[in-house]
């Protein structure tokens, strides 16, 4: 009885996770399939530390706040709007 029980709990488990799995788009670059949040990911890291350069070149840096939390929130708001714009489905 308890093996079926077991069994039965790993196809519980791994039914949403297949399903969730296809979901996300992949982005073939150069050959090699990346899913889409990691390019995502990167240019939004780029377009923040660009954004960092600017916010130093016009003296607002010193007024943003904690820079350790400003910049990695700033980087994940580029990334996920940059999700949004190009690989959106609605």
């Amino acid at each position: 009885m308890m093996i079926r029980g077991a069994s039965a709990i790993r196809v519980a488990i791994s039914i949403p996770l297949l399903t969730l799995a296809a979901c996300d788009p992949v982005v073939n670059v150069a050959g090699a399939n990346f899913p889409a949040w990691l390019l995502c990911l990167i240019v939004g890291a780029i377009m923040a530390m660009i954004l960092r350069q600017v916010f130093a070149a016009t003296g607002l840096e010193p007024h943003l706040g904690p820079l350790l939390l400003i910049y990695p929130c700033l980087a994940m708001l580029l990334a996920c709007l940059i999700y949004l714009i190009f690989f959106s489905r609605i």
